[in-house]
């Protein structure tokens, strides 16, 4: 029996770039406070991003405007990676930190490929 998708919320893909976004939001609190309007901002930026556009392709009334807010929901959570990816590099915070965010990362990602190719 198949689930039936009534609202944004019954999405996955919008469940793990929730989960993504509030682990994302605890990396941010825990970088150095000259970072507070570089880097932290950036990552709270891109992290909202992901579910946002999730949700509001889902209530458009059209597949392509779905389609292109799902696109924009995968470049951020691509921009997401990358800036955690950089506060390991930079050495702010070591990457057994980081691991449940990238985990969360990765899977948001095959997830909106996968929403992304059941729509077209």
């Amino acid at each position: 029996m198949a689930l039936r998708i009534a609202d944004h919320k019954d999405l996955e893909a919008w469940e793990i770039a929730m989960q993504l976004a509030v682990a994302s939001y605890q990396i941010a609190t825990r970088l150095p406070d000259d970072e507070r309007f570089g880097l932290a901002l950036q990552i709270r930026r891109s992290a909202v991003s992901v579910p946002s556009n999730i949700a509001e392709g889902y209530g458009r009334r059209s597949k392509a405007d779905y389609l292109r807010f799902l696109n924009i929901a995968s470049g951020s959570r691509r921009e997401l990676e990358t800036q955690l990816l950089l506060v390991q590099r930079l050495g702010f915070l070591p990457v057994e930190a980081l691991g449940e965010a990238l985990r969360l990362c990765a899977s948001a990602g095959r997830l909106l490929t996968a929403l992304s190719r059941s729509l077209r």
